[in-house]
């Protein structure tokens, strides 16, 4: 993982704004949606660019991953989830049917 991003998931977010990953998305009924166009896309729509997993400072349970998503219209942005004890399993599973070819680990 990059220094730049190591520590907090706001420097990763602002870092990708910069490159023009602006979209922000919610997870709702078994769909990403856009929430300035509120277009929805399926796993099959998105393609992870990056993941970041991270570890909370005061409390290491706390623990997340932000995605950098492209999707299949154009959209560009990032999507924070919770991991681990705290995590969505809805939201986990979306994201686990994000198809292997779409799934860009750099």
């Amino acid at each position: 993982m990059n220094d730049a991003y190591a520590k907090h998931e706001k420097d990763a977010i602002d870092e990708f704004e910069k490159k023009g990953y602006i979209a922000r998305y919610r997870y709702e009924n078994d769909l990403l949606i856009n929430l300035e166009t509120h277009k929805n896309y399926k796993p099959a729509d998105i393609t992870i660019v990056k993941e970041f997993r991270y570890e909370g400072m005061s409390n290491p349970d706390d623990l997340s991953i932000l995605y950098i998503i492209e999707t299949n219209d154009g959209s560009k942005g990032t999507f924070l989830m919770a991991y681990g004890p705290s995590a969505d399993t809805d939201t986990a599973l979306f994201f686990k049917n994000v198809p292997d070819e779409n799934y860009h680990r750099k």
